[in-house]
């Protein structure tokens, strides 16, 4: 914890791990961003995520992309993998999933630019990948959130690629 206040974080350097088992953003934490003055993007890949279906209760498993532009606050990975973890018997819709993500990363951060894309695994078939994204309103980000979400998925994907 290099450069930042152990105290800042509750779930870091914790041996147990509490993991909660129904939705629970308050989870979530947020650390100072000691590189605010610069653009870089923070990338997050959760190969197993899982929730239910809000109508069988069947379990859907997906892979989580995650990557935004911060400003002044990082989400804590921690608190990310305990927060993800707790879609475990969550309903809902994967498109929901995906845009629950953001809002709350979104409330949590208030990131310049953030994007979700959930890559589900198929059942009954059919695969269902989302993907949603936010610029701030009023500068670059919001173009910039514009211009990836028409051309976010450009190359069809391959079967092999799951």
């Amino acid at each position: 914890m290099m450069g930042r206040k152990k105290d800042e974080v509750k779930s870091l350097g914790k041996k147990e791990a509490k993991y909660i088992f129904d939705y629970a953003p308050e989870v979530l934490e947020a650390v100072q961003n000691k590189h605010a003055g610069r653009d870089y993007f923070v990338k997050f890949n959760c190969p197993e995520f899982t929730s239910l279906c809000p109508i069988t209760n069947q379990p859907d498993f997906a892979t989580i992309y995650i990557s935004y532009i911060p400003d002044e606050k990082l989400v804590e990975s921690k608190s990310l993998k305990l927060y993800l973890f707790s879609f475990r018997n969550h309903g809902d819709f994967h498109e929901d999933c995906v845009n629950i993500i953001m809002d709350d990363l979104i409330q949590l951060l208030d990131p310049k630019y953030i994007e979700v894309w959930g890559k589900f695994t198929p059942r009954g078939g059919i695969s269902i990948d989302p993907y949603c994204n936010y610029g701030r309103p009023g500068t670059k980000y919001e173009e910039m959130a514009n211009y990836r979400l028409m051309n976010h998925d450009l190359y069809p994907e391959k079967v092999d690629n799951r």
